[in-house]
């Protein structure tokens, strides 16, 4: 959309605010589970900036605006927000005000900060009322504003609910549920509120379509010792969906119903919620009317991230077909590009037809990014026809990509070089090899975090004066979100966020990267699994299994960069790649891998 198109929202948006006595609005890349990808319905952020990154915040006031985003997105921000008037705001980086602090500075005595309650968490709302006590700010948080002024909104979706096959489990619900209750006990609480998505759909083995990329259905979920009960949309519900809910003990409630039933039905219990994830508005409603509340981490959230077995025997068998797909991929851009028309597009297209072609696929993870040149320096671009690139024989072709499986959820990236590099590309190209390498092979005692090996994946590219504005590794789900926690894999964390230990079963990315703004970028991306080494009088000794068997391209390695512990590490990863894949590919495939792979 272009920057007119956006002021006229904006002045819309305004005219509504200027009508309900609303000083500053702020909008979150939200929805009422605060998920990390939101529908259709909840782009609100998006509709009225024109920014489409997947993380933001937009506050607007009468005479200005601006937008809030991190490092993955600086560059695509900046290109989006052009001729908008609202002015990026680089979260993080030095000198750059935080929202509360901005308005701390900007707003004056008694005047009017508007949000939807909602779709703001309960802790990101009790921190602004805290930094903005001393100006007596009025919070206007029962009214959806961007709503209002939103023309043609899209519908709420209520896609149909899916329940799992029984060997895609490894537990059942009735399981999972008593290892909850049991979590309830020990907190000395009575009952727990659900509100992520990702947790209901993993206690309850169902899966739904309510966001792209996301097998999720909007709704909530409260358990006590006796009952579950699953707020969802009915349409979504079918017999089936309905008669097993029955059989796991659940019982469904309309979506619409979760604000009357905490009013009606909490008045004896003590409730536990995440208020990191829980909505102000339903959070202030627990408070008025449960006897009283416990407040911390979901234990769904810490369940749901070690997979048992069965989980990570499929999650391999997986990303062993989801790794053939990748590979047959570097073949055929490697064999084609400059001997017939590549676009970022046309080169995602057929990356996601080879993903389509495994049996067991259900959708990609999220929209595959190919990048080419200069736009693989924006950490999540996404080729559109108006900025489709044509790809040629030089340079290299970022492409990060993943699919849903009946068996997993995957994420790989490579980073494919197409021609001649400079030496201080390639010299880059080695550092972030290196570090994805040393990551992997990284041997730690168990209660070390993710905040202790970030500086295994970082320091080849620290050593050149290169920083990444992101983590090195994230969660990922099963069947679920591409990104989950509580587990990590990054340097920086907010002052009192929690640490997850890296616990056995535990899957986590490990994606080390360089994004030169107007050059080039580069990321290399393995999935780990978490396991046990070896006990001794030390201690539990912890380390990384790959799921990921996909080639790193040489064409970008100077071996000269190479410790001699990291050209191991290479040859033996790729070693296991060609064991891995060989069966699986067609004799040129076959003879382009031994080659691509080889040892250095």
């Amino acid at each position: 959309m272009g920057s007119v198109e956006i002021r006229k929202r904006l002045r819309r948006l305004r005219e509504v605010m200027q009508r309900e006595n609303v000083d500053y609005l702020l909008i979150p890349t939200a929805d009422f589970h605060n998920s990390e990808y939101v529908g259709e319905y909840f782009k609100a952020r998006e509709y009225f900036s024109g920014f489409t990154g997947s993380a933001g915040t937009l506050l607007v006031w009468k005479d200005g605006a601006g937008l809030w985003t991190d490092g993955r997105y600086f560059v695509q921000a900046q290109k989006e927000l052009e001729g908008t008037g609202i002015t990026l705001f680089r979260m993080a980086e030095e000198g750059v005000p935080d929202i509360p602090s901005f308005l701390r500075r900007q707003m004056k005595k008694k005047e009017t900060l508007g949000f939807d309650g909602r779709v703001l968490t309960a802790a990101e709302g009790e921190r602004l009322l805290r930094q903005l006590a001393p100006l007596k700010i009025v919070f206007a948080s029962e009214k959806d504003l961007a709503g209002e002024a939103w023309q043609e909104r899209p519908a709420l979706s209520a896609r149909p609910l899916r329940v799992l096959e029984k060997e895609l489990t490894g537990k059942d619900t009735k399981a999972k549920l008593r290892a909850v209750r049991k979590a309830l006990r020990e907190k000395n609480a009575t009952a727990l509120l659900l509100t992520g998505l990702d947790e209901l759909m993993w206690l309850l083995n169902v899966r739904g379509e309510d966001i792209a990329c996301n097998p999720v259905a909007l709704s909530y979920g409260y358990v006590n010792q006796k009952s579950m009960y699953f707020f969802v949309q009915q349409k979504a519900l079918d017999d089936r969906a309905r008669a097993y809910l029955k059989e796991q003990g659940v019982e469904p409630r309309p979506y619409e119903e979760i604000g009357d039933f905490l009013e009606r039905e909490t008045g004896k219990d003590r409730v536990w919620l995440d208020i990191s994830r829980c909505s102000y508005s339903l959070c202030r409603k627990v408070r008025a009317f449960a006897e009283g509340t416990i407040e911390g981490k979901s234990p769904v959230e810490a369940l749901k991230a070690v997979k048992n077995p069965v989980e990570l025997s499929n999650m391999k068998k997986i990303y062993l077909k989801d790794s053939v797909a990748v590979t047959k991929f570097i073949y055929w851009v490697k064999t084609h590009v400059g001997k017939e028309k590549m676009t970022e597009m046309s080169a995602a297209s057929y990356l996601d037809g080879l993903r389509r072609e495994i049996p067991e696929y259900l959708d990609l993870s999220f929209p595959t990014i190919a990048a080419y040149g200069a736009n693989a320096a924006m950490m999540h671009y996404e080729p559109a026809p108006e900025n489709d690139t044509e790809i040629k024989a030089e340079g290299m072709l970022l492409v990060d990509s993943g699919g849903q499986y009946a068996g997993g959820t995957t994420d790989v990236t490579r980073t494919i070089v197409l021609g001649k590099l400079a030496p201080e590309i390639k010299r880059q190209y080695t550092a972030v090899a290196a570090g994805m390498l040393r990551l992997w092979k990284a041997r730690f005692l168990y209660g070390c975090s993710g905040r202790n090996l970030d500086i295994l994946a970082r320091e080849p590219l620290w050593k050149l004066g290169i920083d990444y504005k992101c983590g090195t590794g994230h969660g990922i789900g099963y069947i679920l979100n591409v990104h989950e926690g509580p587990q990590s894999i990054r340097w920086r964390f907010a002052q009192g966020a929690p640490e997850a230990v890296l616990e056995a079963g535990m899957v986590v990315s490990d994606e080390p990267g360089v994004y030169a703004a107007g050059s080039h970028g580069i990321r290399i991306e393995n999935v780990l699994a978490v396991k046990q080494d070896t006990v001794n009088e030390s201690g539990r000794f912890m380390n990384f299994e790959t799921l990921t068997y996909v080639p790193i391209d040489l064409d970008g390695i100077d071996t000269a960069y190479l410790t001699e512990e990291d050209r191991q590490a290479l040859n033996e990863y790729h070693a296991m790649v060609r064991r891995k894949l060989s069966p699986w590919l067609s004799e040129e495939e076959r003879a382009w891998l031994k080659e691509a792979a080889r040892a250095v």
